[in-house]
């Protein structure tokens, strides 16, 4: 096994975005990967450049119906895949495949034993529903890797793990009454944020209660309200002991994103990788990957984003 770093490059989902005027601009990818370059950490990484997803990929999570209107709207390329958040932008579904194929190929590399840590920073858009689009996410490449893994791997327990200022609730509905799928969102309080999801008390359905922790932040809370936080989401994750670990590490939780009221420093998102990785080298084999997901203040972006890479390399 490789004691590098996998990190995923490319125009395929650098591609993915809804244009300048968008906060989902197609210059995330390089404000990152500038901004990595950077680091000094280039002796760790390897790195991975992404294929498109199946359609019988993206259908491990999606609906038929849903994957096909993506594809028309996208030759289109024009209306909106959601209620007017998500435009049908010229090669989207392209872009959007990518993205997810990036993803698949990096559980590919780390279920096959050739790196332990992935991070991909084009990816990790949990908002998206099984069969709709929202909040700027079209495939939800988080729900599709846990689908891939279960039935490429036999993966059973999968912890998602969700720092980003908006709740997951694509992850979080489409699994609600999965009681292995091991949830755990710190998110800005809904009552005053997209998508208004998340409450304390949304702990799962049926079998699945109590496998899902949701712990909504007062905006402006900082990084020690976050490590408060962070705590009751190791001590849960201890009692879950996962198999693998998928960790969602939006940059929009910090302080100065143009959307979001959170306001940590990207030493919150060094920690919590840092601490994952402790947990996945004791319950997962040390099979951890992370996604970018939102952030839409770019020098957040690419230092969040670095500092997740950098705790991955220095706990290896």
């Amino acid at each position: 096994m490789s004691n590098t770093v996998l990190v995923y490059r490319g125009e395929e989902i650098a591609a993915y975005g809804f244009g300048d005027s968008h906060p989902f601009g197609t210059d995330r990818h390089d404000v990152f990967h500038s901004e990595l370059d950077k680091a000094g950490l280039e002796d760790f990484i390897d790195y991975g450049h992404p294929r498109p997803a199946l359609v019988d990929e993206l259908a491990l999570f999606h609906t038929p119906d849903y994957i096909d209107k993506v594809s028309r709207m996208s030759v289109a390329g024009k209306g909106w895949l959601d209620d007017g958040d998500t435009p049908a932008v010229p090669g989207i579904y392209d872009a959007a495949a990518a993205v997810v194929g990036a993803v698949l190929c990096a559980v590919d590399e780390v279920m096959h034993g050739n790196y332990k840590r992935a991070f991909i920073p084009i990816a990790g858009l949990h908002h998206a529903a099984r069969d709709r689009a929202a909040g700027f996410c079209v495939f939800n490449d988080c729900g599709i890797a846990a689908e891939y893994l279960r039935k490429q791997f036999g993966i059973k327990r999968i912890a998602y793990v969700d720092i980003d200022a908006h709740h997951g609730d694509g992850m979080f509905y489409a699994f609600e009454e999965d009681p292995d799928l091991i949830f755990a969102d710190i998110h800005e309080d809904g009552r005053h944020l997209y998508p208004g999801t998340g409450a304390a008390e949304e702990t799962g359905k049926g079998r699945a209660r109590g496998s899902k922790l949701n712990i909504p932040l007062a905006p402006g809370s900082d990084d020690a309200e976050f490590h408060r936080a962070w705590q009751r989401v190791e001590d849960y994750l201890e009692a879950a002991r996962p198999e693998f670990i998928l960790l969602q590490c939006g940059a929009d939780s910090l302080e100065g994103d143009p959307i979001t009221h959170l306001c940590w420093t990207e030493e919150a998102h060094a920690a919590a990788a840092a601490s994952l990785c402790r947990l996945a080298d004791k319950y997962c084999e040390g099979r951890i990957i992370a996604t970018g997901g939102g952030g839409y203040n770019r020098r957040n972006v690419a230092r969040a984003w670095t500092r997740v890479v950098q705790s991955f390399v220095e706990t290896h």
